[in-house]
């Protein structure tokens, strides 16, 4: 499986909020504000057809969830979330489906799931697309496995907004393991700092088109809650950088904001990359980041 390089193409934006997710089921800070390395996560670039439209426009018939997606940071691959608009008949088989399909907006995301679609009840216990994925997918490593699997118990919490157990039925509808692994009362989310990218940028989106000021927004646990953020020209020289200043830090991910002034920039395409703080001065595998790319009008 491979990633697909990013792209200043234009994809269009979903406009969400944390606040209509606030306090659902995972560790994170507002998540389903629940929110990466070559180990063989793949992606698929998603096009505007797919759920991608603005919120204020969105179908009565659609809402929008969490996904929980895969990239690379310097300690491995973590999951990264982004907020998407499905179907409201099956939300949870749709936002599943998605993670494993890989069809992220923002290129530098992917799954280690196989692609396969999900059809659930809406509840906590969830029918295996089929009875392959009990067992580890050719190829898949053990520590792939247990981050694919906490793909599907992070997207399923987020959606459902509840902390309960997620279980997975085989074909007669019994509770069965996920890539050889089992658990009798059901899989919950394992902890964030160790399973999440310690940042993830809610907004602006892959794609988006600013102008004046914007807000920025998202989750993190960085060193005394200081969230750095650069903004980056065409040609990657940094034109603007700043730091926002998260609620919280060490235990979880906690909510940031902050606002960036564009107005004094030429129009054209940009790259807002935010990333955890690094206190060891170098000495350390790094900070971990996300990044979007936007346009200036």
């Amino acid at each position: 499986m491979t990633r697909r390089p990013r792209s200043a193409a234009l994809l269009a934006a979903i406009l969400v909020a944390a606040s209509l997710l606030g306090g659902c089921g995972s560790d994170t800070a507002d998540d389903p504000d629940p929110a990466s390395g070559t180990t063989g996560h793949h992606s698929s670039q998603a096009t505007p057809s797919d759920g991608s439209s603005p919120s204020s426009t969105a179908q009565a018939d659609q809402v929008t969830v969490p996904v929980y997606f895969v990239g690379d940071t310097p300690q491995g691959p973590r999951l990264y979330r982004e907020f998407r608009r499905v179907d409201a008949a099956d939300p949870l088989g749709e936002a599943l489906s998605l993670a494993a399909s890989g069809a992220a907006l923002d290129p530098d995301y992917g799954t280690l799931l196989p692609a396969a679609t999900f059809t659930t009840s809406g509840d906590a216990t969830i029918p295996l697309p089929d009875d392959s994925w009990q067992k580890l997918p050719d190829g898949m490593q053990e520590a792939d496995a247990q981050l694919a699997l906490q793909q599907l118990v992070y997207t399923a919490q987020g959606v459902l907004q509840s902390r309960d157990p997620i279980t997975f039925t085989d074909a007669d509808g019994n509770p069965t393991q996920v890539f050889y692994t089992a658990s009798e009362d059901g899989f919950t989310a394992a902890d964030p700092i160790k399973t999440l990218a310690l940042v993830n940028v809610t907004s602006p989106e892959q794609g988006a088109t600013v102008s004046g000021s914007f807000t920025a927004s998202g989750v993190s646990s960085s060193f005394e809650a200081t969230t750095p953020w650069e903004l980056r020209n065409a040609s990657g020289k940094v034109v603007k950088r700043g730091s926002a200043t998260a609620e919280g830090w060490m235990d979880k991910l906690y909510p940031w904001e902050t606002e960036v002034d564009v107005s004094g920039l030429p129009p054209g395409d940009y790259t807002f990359v935010v990333m955890t703080d690094d206190p060891s001065g170098g000495e350390g595998p790094g900070p971990m980041q996300d990044s979007k790319d936007i346009t200036i009008s």
